[in-house]
């Protein structure tokens, strides 16, 4: 794992800057859409948990077009896309009255399905030893935006009510856009020849073993969160943190969490133990699930939290990072998309799991329960192979030379490349080799030079 380039710095942390809007944006509603929209005309109960969950249903219907469309269209002109539909979403949610308009607006939201796209050109901007750490960045600006909008959503929505919180996330979705247009890199990917059918696409990466893998494991992992955060919060209720203040509990312990996780991402990608790391967390993972099932008292809970965000944050680093690597060329939208997807999935089959938690029979927790799949997903985990490691090189014309698309698909077919990503109006191009067939002298000619990394 080497030290960002300046143009990989500038990727990342746009990306997660675009990220992070979106999804404050989205979680500020959470912690007071039940109380306050029961103001809204024609609300009930269903109704409510409806407009909570139409941006999810969004999600999940709409990763895998968006993914599809990532393989061969211009990757940031799809984010802005999406972003928009985003702020549109918001802005429609905000000037309703009715909970039918803040559901359609919801679902609007939520159809700029862009969680892929993004991961896709993340993997296109960022080298492969960079890229769990990337992918860890993205993962933390999650868990902060997490933190920070339950801490935020209940002020505001105290202070300019409903229609002045979705008019905010509208705002978000703006402030998103031009982080997008202003900062966010444009990748170019020379792609080796893409089935013509989509469908045919869609069949074969679902059908890859590797992939399928990883898609359960994300799956998994979304589906032990969002039960975990429904059966979570009456628990340090009762041990004596009202709900006001979990927000300043999470938000300490997600940076706790990704200061820990450093040495394991270390690990994992400078000693090539990505299997092994991997493991690793998911028995973390059902570790915190045993610790959650058995605390007693608000400090117990507070350790087998701060053991799952770690698990937790580990794994979101790890899982799109395995997905980029094992992706073949040219589809990393797509797989991206599929994954995506299953991530959705999960959350909401682990919400219906989590609200069931109060019917459990006996003494039965829902914890024990989400220990028991974990182990179920370990199962799966321990068959996957070690990732193969490419070579990254950062190659950069010589002065005054604009590469063509000959050129770019010339290089693209040198013996030993992987993949290759143009980033035009940087004057770079990224390539993954494989080190056992490459040869630096392959460049013999070409009027360009390897930048050291």
């Amino acid at each position: 794992m080497s030290r960002y380039s300046p143009l990989e710095r500038r990727a990342v942390f746009s990306l997660s800057g675009l990220f992070s809007l979106r999804m404050i944006g989205l979680f500020m509603i959470l912690p007071v859409f039940s109380v306050y929209g029961t103001t809204l005309s024609g609300a009930t109960p269903l109704l409510i948990g409806l407009a909570v969950g139409a941006y999810g249903l969004a999600q999940l219907m709409l990763q895998i077009p968006f993914g599809l469309l990532a393989d061969r269209y211009d990757r940031r002109r799809l984010i802005l896309i999406g972003l928009a539909l985003f702020a549109l979403g918001g802005a429609i949610a905000a000037l309703s009255t009715s909970i039918w308009g803040v559901i359609f607006g919801r679902f609007l939201q939520g159809s700029g399905a862009i969680s892929a796209v993004v991961m896709a050109l993340m993997s296109d901007t960022v080298r492969e030893e960079n890229r769990t750490k990337a992918m860890a960045t993205i993962g933390m600006s999650i868990g902060v935006s997490f933190a920070v909008a339950f801490v935020l959503g209940p002020v505001l929505a105290n202070a300019v009510g409903l229609s002045g919180l979705f008019a905010a996330t509208a705002l978000m979705g703006v402030a998103a856009i031009f982080i997008a247009l202003k900062f966010v890199p444009r990748a170019a990917v020379a792609r080796r020849q893409l089935p013509l059918r989509y469908r045919e696409q869609l069949v074969a990466l679902s059908r890859h073993p590797e992939l399928s893998r990883l898609n359960m494991g994300i799956f998994t992992l979304h589906l032990v969160m969002t039960a975990c955060f429904v059966a979570l919060p009456p628990l340090l209720v009762s041990a004596g943190l009202p709900v006001a203040k979990h927000g300043w509990l999470y938000l300490p312990v997600m940076l706790l969490a990704f200061i820990a996780l450093i040495p394991a991402v270390i690990v994992a990608e400078r000693q090539q133990r990505m299997k092994e790391v991997f493991l690793f967390a998911i028995v973390m993972l059902a570790m915190a699930m045993v610790a959650l099932s058995q605390a007693q008292g608000l400090v117990a809970l507070i350790a087998a939290v701060c053991l799952f965000f770690f698990a937790f944050n580990l794994l979101e680093a790890l899982l799109p990072s395995l997905v980029s690597k094992v992706s073949p060329a040219g589809s990393k939208g797509t797989a991206m998309g599929i994954y995506s997807s299953s991530q959705f999935l999960g959350a909401f089959l682990g919400g219906i799991l989590g609200g069931l938690s109060h019917s459990l029979p006996g003494q039965l927790s829902i914890f024990v329960i989400l220990a028991l799949v974990v182990l179920l997903w370990i199962g799966r985990a321990a068959g996957m192979s070690q990732p193969r490691y490419g070579k990254s090189l950062t190659l950069q014309p010589l002065p005054g030379v604009l590469l063509t698309t000959a050129q770019i698909e010339a290089l693209q077919a040198l013996v030993g490349v992987e993949e290759l990503v143009h980033l035009p109006e940087e004057s770079v191009v990224y390539l993954k080799v494989d080190p056992k067939q490459w040869s630096d002298s392959a460049l013999s000619g070409w009027p360009v030079k390897i930048l050291p990394t």
